[in-house]
């Protein structure tokens, strides 16, 4: 072995200049190049140790791929996933609260342009933990993830996080925080502050203001919203509900809490479509969304939710004006892309629908919804191969997210409409009977079942699940006009009857 000499320091300043850490350095050259290096002091470039000869051949054929690489990875930007905090309390019961922080700050972060941020449903399956962050990375396709531990006994709060690069596993950032809950909020700046700067460089002044907290909340009532999403996000009839009471609870303490009125809207507004279509629930998704953008008009989410309420009122234009406006203040935020997909395919806009799912998808690639969704629309335009295409992804995602969540019946039926599309109707069966036997009476299950016993040709079965559909309070009359899978049943009598009493 013979030491590098200094006349090499210009080729290996080059080097340098495309890595981030001599850490990363040394794995690279030796899952790349089976070299024995053995040292790297990325301050003291002259004392590399290496093979000399081998080097100059690895590197004279390397170069040009690591140039491409690192401009690559520039071109891309910093990004990042945000692990659900780990609940250190002694009683274990702070589960909600700890993802409520860890959500909060996923939040933040997406209002800033130049960093990309994983959503909350791609993170979060990894809350039980074990998994190694580096491979976490590679799934959700981001070189930095986020991980804490939250410790709360009484009025005191121990908040530990560190912000880890997901190629080596090595933290870079790293942070304590013992304050009182009164502190909350602004630990959570803090932290959405720091990470920016780690990762994207100086803020703008603009990006200053949408890191701090538009409102800082009652504490009461930010444990009641956190109980609230932690409900509304398992999609349940009574999941529901129990998220109505506590985001009701959350504005009864803090009138002026604008993301709360904007949990009720998002509630609301699902029950209006799957299960309580009468016009005094439409009116109080309406005017809960509008006290929610009214509070605070950046929030893309209000903005979202606002959009959702306007829809199911067949408000059109507006409904439009508002998912504009919440994609141009964050153009990833998955549920503006997702609901307005929704709103152009109830309306028979296919084409429409198709951009707003592959917008939703780019956001999110782990979601199983959009894939199988967009499936259907592309047979409906004759694009069999990418229709076929998408509904394998779809099948592959929806049964990797039920692996995490065997209990999640929205999965169970999606998966089931993929398989039967597929042709594979023992598996499709499968899934329904699973889902079914947990949640009977769900409308939205039935109406899918309906389609899936449809386009496996059991009449009959389809009919009766249809009908319950609808009198379980799924009544959206451009589902049943508009969703192909329902074609095998369209002409029946019974069906007929069903459009003719949906009005």
């Amino acid at each position: 072995m013979v030491p590098l000499q200094d006349e090499r320091l210009d080729s290996w300043k080059e080097i340098a200049a495309y890595l981030k850490r001599g850490a990363r350095t040394v794995q690279r050259w030796e899952r790349e190049a089976g070299l024995p290096v053995h040292r790297l002091q990325h301050e003291k470039l002259g004392s590399v140790y290496a093979w000399k000869s081998e080097l100059d051949r690895w590197w004279s054929s390397r170069r040009g791929q690591l140039e491409a690489d690192a401009a690559a990875e520039a071109s891309r930007g910093a990004s990042i996933g945000v692990l659900p905090f780990a609940d250190m309390s002694q009683e274990k019961d702070q589960a909600y609260f700890c993802e409520g922080i860890a959500d909060e700050i996923i939040n933040k972060l997406c209002r800033i342009r130049s960093l990309q941020v994983s959503s909350r449903t791609s993170s979060f399956q990894f809350r039980s933990g074990g998994a190694d962050v580096r491979e976490i990375g590679r799934k959700l396709r981001v070189s930095s993830m986020l991980e804490g531990s939250v410790r709360k006994s009484g009025d005191h709060l121990r908040i530990t996080v560190q912000l880890v690069d997901c190629d080596t596993g090595f933290p870079v950032w790293s942070e304590r925080y013992d304050r009182t809950l009164n502190d909350l909020f602004a630990i959570q700046d803090e932290i959405a502050h720091n990470i920016v700067e780690t990762l994207a460089g100086r803020l703008s002044p603009v990006e200053e203001q949408s890191l701090q907290a538009a409102h800082a909340p009652n504490l009461q009532a930010h444990d009641c919203y956190l109980r609230g999403r932690k409900y509304y996000y398992q999609y349940g009839p009574q999941d529901m509900d129990c998220a109505v009471q506590l985001f009701a609870r959350a504005v009864e303490l803090d009138p002026d809490y604008a993301a709360a009125y904007a949990g009720l809207a998002d509630c609301w507004s699902y029950l209006y479509i799957y299960s309580d279509r009468t016009e005094a629930v439409r009116e109080q998704a309406n005017w809960a969304s509008e006290k929610a953008v009214t509070m605070d008009p950046l929030s893309p989410e209000a903005q979202a939710s606002h959009g959702f309420s306007l829809s199911i009122a067949g408000r059109d234009a507006e409904a439009e004006a508002a998912f504009e406006t919440a994609i141009r203040l964050d153009p990833e935020l998955f549920e503006a892309r997702y609901y307005y997909a929704r709103h152009w395919f109830v309306r028979g806009e296919r084409d429409r629908a198709i951009v707003q799912y592959e917008a939703a998808m780019r956001a999110r690639p782990e979601d199983f919804q959009c894939p199988l969704l967009s499936a259907q629309i592309y047979d409906d335009l004759d694009r069999r191969a990418e229709a076929r295409d998408l509904r394998k992804r779809g099948i592959e995602n929806a049964e990797r997210h039920l692996e995490l969540n065997p209990d999640d019946v929205r999965a169970l039926y999606m998966a089931a409409n993929g398989l039967a599309a597929q042709g594979d109707g023992g598996r499709a069966r499968e899934y329904l009977a699973r889902g079914l036997a947990m949640r009977p009476d769900d409308a939205m299950l039935l109406y899918n079942a309906g389609c899936v016993y449809a386009m496996l040709r059991d009449v009959d079965a389809a009919i009766e699940c249809v009908v319950k559909a609808a009198a379980k309070g799924l009544t959206q009359k451009g589902w049943y006009e508009n969703d192909s899978n329902l074609d095998p049943i369209r002409s029946h009598p019974r069906f007929q009857q069903l459009l003719d009493e949906l009005g």
